[in-house]
């Protein structure tokens, strides 16, 4: 889930940036604080929106930088356990697939992503079904629910797991062939009224 987060802190601004405006110096440093950072509160952090730096700052003895308050507004992604999501996949390998959702990759392991024996095609790069023949490849596009959710301490990138084994999940185009089959049936059945009429 995608959410505007807004949040206060203390920024150091470095004396060799006196001069500069003060706006764009805080910006900086408040991105590279923030952006690519992992937060078991806050989630993945894609981006700084808004700054709003204090003018007025403190000096701490010892440390020639001033020290000013800074309100801001972060994008963030924070998966949601349970969440549909919609997402490519970026990469096959032999124990399933990585879906990108959001700003980063999550693991479709093979025993979730059909009710069906799984084989691998690395020829190919492809995931097949043995009974239906379905197949899944880098690129294609896949709806899935999170199940897994790891974020993990500072540093870590965290890890994210999700599944296609349930009504409406899976590659987009067999959602639609699912879909598509009890407009099928009805129309079948229609049919056969009609011609029953006829008789």
């Amino acid at each position: 889930m995608f959410k505007l987060v807004t949040l206060q802190d203390t920024i150091r601004i470095p004396p060799e940036t006196f001069g500069n405006p003060l706006e764009k110096v805080g910006c900086e440093q408040v991105k590279a604080k923030y952006e690519g950072m992992v937060d078991e509160e806050l989630g993945y952090v894609i981006a700084v929106t808004r700054v709003e730096v204090s003018p007025i700052g403190k000096i701490i003895p010892g440390d020639g930088a001033t020290y000013h308050k800074v309100g801001f507004s972060l994008l963030t992604f924070y998966p949601v356990l349970q969440e549909v999501v919609e997402g490519d996949v970026v990469e096959i390998a032999d124990f399933g697939a990585f879906v990108r959702i959001g700003p980063v990759d999550a693991l479709l392991h093979v025993s979730q992503l059909m009710d069906d024996y799984i084989s691998y095609d690395e020829k190919q790069g492809v995931l097949l079904g043995k009974e239906s023949k379905r197949k899944l490849a880098a690129g294609d596009q896949v709806r899935v629910r999170i199940t897994a959710v790891s974020l993990g301490r500072a540093g870590s990138s965290g890890k994210i797991g999700v599944t296609a084994r349930q009504p409406f999940l899976g590659k987009l185009e067999w959602i639609k062939q699912e879909a598509a089959k009890p407009a099928e049936a009805v129309q079948e059945k229609e049919k056969a009224a009609e011609k029953g009429k006829k008789e």
